[in-house]
């Protein structure tokens, strides 16, 4: 699928992409976090039909609502392509010694060569964590790797 980049000077950035039904749909990422989702005009592709205008928080819960599900499909799709990869899914109990601590706190990645991709949070998925991310008690890590860098991930987690 093709994927039109557009900068809009003093506005912000479109992003426009063609459905297999032929439906152009777009979003207007403006500076101060709103987003427009647009729905073009069959007739004229470069008038909209239908424009819904999301605030930062509303244009969240869409975009998890949408990515969360694909990103178990993808983690799916690489258990196919590539023998050896696994996923693990991980809570983060209370007591842990990681319980309010930050992701780059853990070294992970350097120490176990596991990358954790993912975070579940009161059903709301982080995806792509960053090191200052602090997890909470409650919260499900998803790593993935070898099944021994996932188990060790799992270890650190834990024990610390």
């Amino acid at each position: 699928m093709d994927l039109e980049r557009t900068p809009l000077p003093g506005i912000g950035l479109q992003h426009v992409f063609t459905t297999a039904r032929g439906r152009r749909v777009g979003v207007v990422s403006h500076r101060d976090g709103r987003r427009d989702l647009v729905i073009y005009r069959r007739d004229d592709p470069d008038s909209a039909s239908e424009a819904v205008v999301l605030n930062p928080e509303e244009a969240n819960a869409l975009a998890e609502l949408l990515g969360a599900a694909r990103i178990v499909e993808r983690l799916a799709e690489l258990h196919r392509q590539v023998e050896g990869l696994v996923s693990e899914q991980i809570p983060i109990m209370a007591g842990s010694a990681y319980d309010g601590r930050s992701l780059g706190d853990t070294r992970t990645r350097t120490r176990t060569g596991a990358s954790i991709v993912a975070v579940v949070r009161d059903r709301e998925v982080i995806a792509s964590p960053r090191p200052d991310f602090v997890f909470r008690a409650g919260d499900v890590v998803v790593a993935v790797g070898t099944a021994e860098g996932t188990s060790a991930v799992a270890a650190i987690l834990a024990d610390g």
